[in-house]
């Protein structure tokens, strides 16, 4: 090969070219196409702390981003290389044909390949350049670049031929570009073969396809579960649950996505019961797949309807229904945080903290970076963000202004490559008959909670809240995850003796790849909002309601995983003298 090599360089440097464009080049892409690979595939397994952290972006970002790095079959992975091929030839990195090597303002007369780039270009014409007047020669090639290059240079010599222009093509290049290509024989049967093969897939996808836009995201959750403890375990029985969403991704620059999401399920919460015998109204213990988009028939649904779209650095969100806070920013509690999906923690207190659960609905965000380059806080953002509860309904004391709405504005910080914070908060409004103020948007006349007890829910008359919070993620190595948040709850009524305050917090720990690749062990524990000595709630205890929590998602394949779990909880409704709940949940999820 040596030999052969030498040869090639003494006798015309048009044959060198051909063998640094085959040989180097070729090898150089095959390097970088595992490579890459390698990349893309731990980009789908590894899990982060916070979107305002680079080491953790993964996984902790708004709900668009989980979805789009959620794990590819084998078909995903051919239409996005097909994607690929098919557009590399028209982006800003396009090639385009060139007259002169002197056109290349990264080639100098002193480099080793000047003198075959300089033959190629101007006595064959076979050699193309980048918009910006570069070559680029020091970079592995593409195998769509490479074959276009190598499909010009054989072409153009083949009409050198046909033209019988013998003092271009010389005998001794002939038979030297004859020996290349028996030597690389292998190589260029296999490129062509690739080539055929991915054309062949192109056209039968694009023929089977139902858009060229549009792909399908979608999540099966079955989950067996029960309640046991007294009067509570008493009046509830085993049941077996379900929930499916189907999300349609839709981009129309490559950069946006619209999210049409379809739900359906048949899950219901578990009646909680005192000892007394009454019926504890509170939502401790919710749990993520027990929200169904209204649904509890399995009657399909649209339960999200957004858009995110980037405008110049900015990002920005907006939301035609089921909108709610944590699609948009960052909540900071990795590995329990799935967006109420069949991946993360069990409870909906546990996957994400109470402030996010303020209002919901339709409206619209936006997150401006900031602090890059050499700032001690990076990347860090800004988010401010309103959604409207009841943003469709024209009556009065309704719509997008009028109605229930909860407007959020938080900071994202990140410290260093381990360590992000964030400081939210909430300006919400409830109208009278609202039924809880932590309610993602149910709006008037809604009976929806999500999370935390009766006493920290209740509005009595139309009331306006201003929420504080403080969230924030440590990891202090791969295989350890710190997260936790608090929030305090100022409510403010329009009626005589309804304003109270409301607290919640929790502190988790995450195991990731505990036992294998892709589990996850969970522990988590804090207090569900709560609120002491309201007025009209005489009697019902001022016990904090503690919250615990573990949970061990183990991974059987890239689309299947199985939780069993355990919720705790200690005096519920805020009252000591009612029996702990113990929930136990064995979670079955499918993605797709």
């Amino acid at each position: 090969m040596s030999h052969l090599l030498w040869k090639t360089l003494v006798l015309s440097p048009v044959v060198l070219g051909v063998t640094v464009l085959v040989s180097a080049r070729a090898i150089a892409t095959s390097v970088t196409s595992s490579s890459e690979d390698t990349k893309a595939k731990a980009a789908q397994t590894e899990a982060p702390i916070a979107s305002a952290a680079p080491i953790f972006i993964q996984t902790e970002q708004p709900k668009v981003n989980q979805q789009l790095f959620a794990q590819k079959t084998d078909d995903n992975k051919v239409l996005e290389e097909v994607n690929r091929y098919s557009t590399e030839g028209k982006n800003q990195n396009s090639l385009s044909q060139v007259t002169s090597v002197s056109q290349f303002s990264d080639v100098q007369p002193t480099d080793w390949a000047f003198q075959a780039l300089q033959s190629l270009v101007e006595r064959y014409g076979c050699i193309a350049g980048y918009p910006n007047s570069t070559y680029r020669g020091n970079r592995a090639l593409t195998r769509y670049e490479f074959a276009a290059g190598l499909n010009a240079c054989l072409d153009r010599v083949n009409e050198l031929i046909a033209t019988a222009t013998a003092d271009l093509v010389t005998k001794q290049d002939l038979a030297t570009l004859q020996r290349l290509q028996e030597e690389f024989s292998a190589e260029l049967a296999t490129l062509r073969g690739r080539v055929d093969s991915l054309e062949a897939r192109t056209a039968e996808l694009e023929a089977n396809q139902f858009s060229t836009t549009t792909k399908l995201v979608g999540e099966a959750v079955f989950a067996v579960t029960d309640i046991f403890g007294g009067n509570t375990g008493d009046a509830n029985n085993t049941v077996f649950q379900d929930r499916v969403r189907l999300d349609l991704q839709t981009s129309f620059t490559g950069k946006d996505v619209l999210h049409t999401r379809l739900a359906a399920g048949n899950a219901l919460a578990f009646n909680q019961v005192g000892n007394g015998g009454g019926a504890i109204n509170t939502a401790e213990g919710t749990q993520t797949f027990q929200i169904n988009g209204g649904s509890n028939n399995n009657s399909v649904n649209i339960d999200w309807l957004a858009y995110y779209v980037p405008i110049g650095p900015a990002e920005v969100y907006l939301a035609a229904t089921g909108g709610i806070h944590s699609d948009y920013v960052a909540t900071n509690n990795p590995y329990f945080e799935d967006f109420d999906g069949g991946n993360g923690a069990l409870s909906t207190f546990a996957s994400e903290s109470p402030i996010y659960r303020i209002g919901g609905g339709a409206g619209a965000a936006l997150t401006l970076p900031f602090g890059r380059g050499g700032s001690f806080f990076k990347p860090s953002s800004l988010t401010i963000g309103y959604l409207a509860s009841n943003a469709n309904n024209p009556t009065a004391n309704q719509g997008l202004l009028e109605g229930n709405y909860a407007a959020l504005g938080q900071l994202n910080f990140s410290v260093g490559d381990r360590l992000a914070i964030a400081a939210t908060y909430v300006h919400g409004y409830n109208g009278a008959g609202t039924g809880g103020l932590f309610d993602a948007g149910g709006g008037l006349t809604s009976t929806a909670r999500i999370v935390g007890t009766n006493q920290a829910n209740t509005l009595l008359n139309a009331s306006s809240s201003n929420s504080y919070g403080i969230e924030a993620a440590f990891r202090p190595s791969d295989k350890l995850s710190i997260s936790g948040f608090v929030s305090y709850h100022d409510i403010s009524g329009v009626g005589a003796n309804d304003d109270y305050e409301a607290w919640s917090y929790g502190l988790g720990v995450a195991l990731p790849d505990f036992g294998k690749k892709g589990n996850v062990l969970g522990i988590f524990a804090g207090a569900e909002p709560y609120s002491f000595n309201r007025p009209g709630f005489a009697g019902t205890g001022n016990d904090i309601p503690y919250h615990f929590e573990g949970f061990y998602k183990y991974r059987v394949s890239d689309n299947i995983s199985i939780t069993p779990g355990v919720i705790w909880l200690t005096s519920p409704g805020q009252n000591s003298a009612n029996d702990d709940a113990i929930i136990g949940t064995l979670r079955t999820t499918f993605t797709f």
